[in-house]
């Protein structure tokens, strides 16, 4: 079963965002030169979804950068506010660039385009709706945001990626143009080109559906005696795990978690093997 879009969520503050301001003269070069996706040339209301590596290549954070008149605005996760704008500050060096939280700013979502201080369409997927960026305490609490994200198959910062544990193609950034195979180098550059070039992803994180409620975080999946993959984030019935393609096409069904019966999804932007157990 292909998986199909589904924005069935209201606009909502995400109160596990927060915002960076990345502005001055060199700005542009300065974050160019870091991150994975080409911001070059975007033109002011424009955003990318990208993200930060180490130099082995691993996700540090991941974030969305929204052009303004001023500069960009990094839509981040809130836990990785602090440590964000440090490894920044520490790539700074003599560059023409201010690094400061935006604490009178925060970000919301809509299935719909939507009124606000920036608001553009989800760079990832159209189906995931609108983001926003408005001053604080403007935008409503809302739900459904997290059950349409898991459904659609999309990886969390918090719930499934973290920090240092993730290749960019373990967690689909060359899906939905989060990578830029075109363009110069940045921290990580090399190995994740290698990984491209060579089809060497072996694990990528997908969606899963349970015949009942979704087990714990960290639960294995398991075909026979073999693991396949590991439970990330969930609501309900439905969960994100990182999965072991090559392991996933030689299972035998049934899969199992936690005794629960489990079946592995192709989301439809998905554009690389899945055999849906």
């Amino acid at each position: 079963m292909v998986l199909m879009a589904n924005s069935s969520f209201n606009m909502q503050v995400r109160r596990d965002r927060a915002i960076l301001a990345v502005e001055g003269p060199e700005a542009e070069n300065f974050l160019h030169n870091l991150v994975t996706a080409d911001v070059l040339g975007l033109a002011v209301g424009d955003a990318r979804y990208t993200a930060l590596l180490t130099p082995q290549g691993k996700i540090l954070f991941d974030f969305f950068v929204v052009r303004t008149a001023e500069g960009y605005l990094l839509d981040c996760a809130a836990s990785q506010l602090d440590e964000l704008k440090k490894r920044l500050a520490f790539y700074r060096l003599r560059a023409k660039v201010t690094i400061a939280h935006r604490g009178d700013l925060e970000v919301g979502v809509s299935p719909d385009a939507a009124s606000g201080k920036i608001s553009y369409a989800d760079p990832r997927l159209r189906e995931m709706g609108w983001r926003m960026i408005c001053e604080a305490g403007s935008l409503p609490e809302g739900s459904g945001f997290e059950a349409a994200r898991i459904r659609l198959g999309l990886a969390d910062s918090d719930g499934d990626i973290g920090s240092a544990n993730l290749f960019p193609h373990e967690a689909n950034f060359d899906q939905f143009g989060g990578i830029s195979f075109t363009k110069g180098c940045y921290v990580g550059q090399e190995v994740v080109s290698r990984m491209e070039h060579r089809s060497t992803a072996r694990s990528r994180i997908l969606p899963v559906k349970f015949e009942g409620a979704a087990p714990p975080r960290g639960s294995e999946i398991r075909s026979g005696d073999k693991t396949i993959g590991t439970v990330l984030s969930s609501e309900n019935d439905s969960a994100l795990a990182l999965i072991r393609l090559d392991r996933l096409e030689e299972s035998v069904p049934p899969l199992l978690t936690e005794g629960v019966a489990a079946h592995v999804q192709k989301p439809s932007w998905v554009t690389y093997e899945v055999k849906e157990v």
